[in-house]
């Protein structure tokens, strides 16, 4: 797994083969621990970065670069 660092200085560890696909490219899931059995969140590979926001409905979204994961289910109450 590939160590980063996040802004806030925490260091978290990305499991390149283990990613969600975004309009733009992927959402890489990162741990907290490099066994990877702790989750921390999602690293969006385009802008490589960690401001990245999932919704109750299994959306995620970059808060940089405007790449989402459309949820896996949806219903249509909800647009």
């Amino acid at each position: 797994m590939d160590e980063r660092t996040t802004a806030t200085g925490e260091r978290i560890h990305l499991a390149r083969s283990e990613a969600e696909r975004g309009s733009k490219g992927p959402f890489v899931i990162a741990y907290a621990d490099p066994e990877g059995t702790e989750s921390w969140g999602y690293f969006c590979a385009v802008c490589e970065s960690t401001e990245t926001a999932m919704d109750t409905m299994g959306r995620i979204k970059c808060g940089r670069c405007a790449n989402v994961k459309k949820p896996d289910e949806w219903d249509a109450a909800h647009e």
